[in-house]
């Protein structure tokens, strides 16, 4: 990765970068054709997209709609309104969902990670209904809380008016919008993600498999979701691990069971294939440095305060190009992760990161022997 400072600026430090001629890239190919209606396939640890095909599409989500109920109840959890022990007494409602059920019975308690469980691997609308009741009190105000969450999460071309997918006119999600709360449920619950790797799930003493039959076929796919109503074809959400990358897969509107598999295999396989996530810089690490005037230390250390990583296709590396833009005059006091620079990364003219660079430690106003010398000096600059 080779790097530039854009003037006018003052500039004293920088870590180790890559400085190697650029690659002789090879065209990168297209995405597989898999007979979707749209997709999207994403990094998970960066966000960024590899393939997509008319993400912004509003469709039926059908059962996908249980990640976003999966999303609330976990918050419910975190913040501990709710508890995975509690028993849930189910409801007449509940009891007669249509569709897909885990076969909970009227009037019998239930615990929240049976129903979970149920929901999750067994894709039941009566342990949906009886969750969003559990933790709403009823199925409407849950919904009002399923789109308070997705307006949080950027999730800005979703509607949500029931806990299960059953189809309504006024419920409706995108490609992008499934891809971005996949990524939610995987970076905010890890401790409950590892549940949409469970095979099978027997409640009642009926033991029922999960949909996903990608769990069978790829063992680096350990999640998440399918759907299937007449309105939305056959979906699925897919996410899967090799090597330390982690990749997200959206499917909507396939034709049948397998060709929703057969599309997230290919998709899965074509984002590993030619794309990489590499660290560009850990949280804390010294960038750059900048001249702070009238400072107690002269030179404030700039950084990131989380990891940075980034997504580009295999072979590119080497031909990033990074540019830091630090003002000329900096004037103190300097608060630890004040952004006071600017970080881009560009592929052959394309920007594909722009972070800001913060101060990676405090540099308060100094003695008055200082602010008296650079103000003098100031006046020269």
């Amino acid at each position: 990765m080779k790097v530039r400072v854009l003037a006018p600026v003052l500039f004293f430090a920088l870590c180790a970068a890559v400085n190697a001629p650029a690659a002789d890239l090879r065209p990168l190919p297209a995405p597989p054709i898999i007979g979707a209606t749209s997709y999207l396939v994403m990094d998970s640890k960066t966000g960024h997209e590899i393939a997509v095909l008319d993400a912004e599409k509003a469709v039926a989500p059908a059962s996908l709609t249980k990640l976003m109920t999966a999303y609330v109840v976990f918050k419910a959890l975190q913040e501990e309104q709710i508890q995975l022990a509690d028993q849930v007494t189910i409801s007449e409602k509940a009891w007669r969902a249509e569709g897909s059920r885990m076969f909970i019975e009227v009037g019998k308690r239930v615990s929240v990670q049976d129903l979970l469980l149920g929901m999750i691997v067994q894709s039941g609308n009566d342990a949906s209904i009886a969750l969003a009741e559990h933790v709403a009190g009823s199925e409407a105000v849950f919904s009002e809380i399923m789109n308070q969450y997705a307006r949080e999460l950027g999730m800005l071309t979703s509607n949500f008016v029931n806990a299960t997918g059953l189809p309504d006119d006024d419920h409706y999600s995108t490609a992008r919008d499934l891809a971005t709360l996949a990524r939610a449920i995987i970076g905010e619950f890890p401790e409950y993600y590892k549940w949409y790797s469970v095979k099978e799930f027997t409640y009642n003493d009926i033991k029922q498999p999960n949909r996903n039959n990608l769990l069978w076929r790829d063992d680096s796919v350990d999640g998440m979701k399918t759907g299937h109503t007449d309105a939305a074809g056959f979906c699925l959400v897919s996410s899967a691990e090799r090597d330390g990358m982690r990749v997200i897969s959206v499917v909507l509107g396939t034709s049948s069971a397998k060709s929703r598999i057969d599309g997230s295999q290919a998709l899965l396989n074509y984002a590993f294939r030619f794309f990489e996530t590499r660290l560009l810089y850990r949280a804390g690490e010294r960038i750059a440095a900048t001249r702070v005037w009238k400072s107690a230390n002269e030179v404030t250390p700039l950084g990131v305060l989380e990891d940075l990583y980034i997504t580009v296709p295999r072979g590119a590396y080497d031909s990033l190009e990074s540019v830091h833009s630090i003002p000329a005059i900096l004037i103190a006091p300097v608060a630890q992760g004040q952004p006071l620079a600017e970080f881009k990364v560009s592929l052959n003219g394309t920007e594909l990161i722009s972070e800001p660079l913060r101060a990676l430690a405090d540099n308060p106003s100094g003695s008055m022997w200082q602010r008296t010398r650079d103000s003098v000096s100031l006046w020269f600059e």
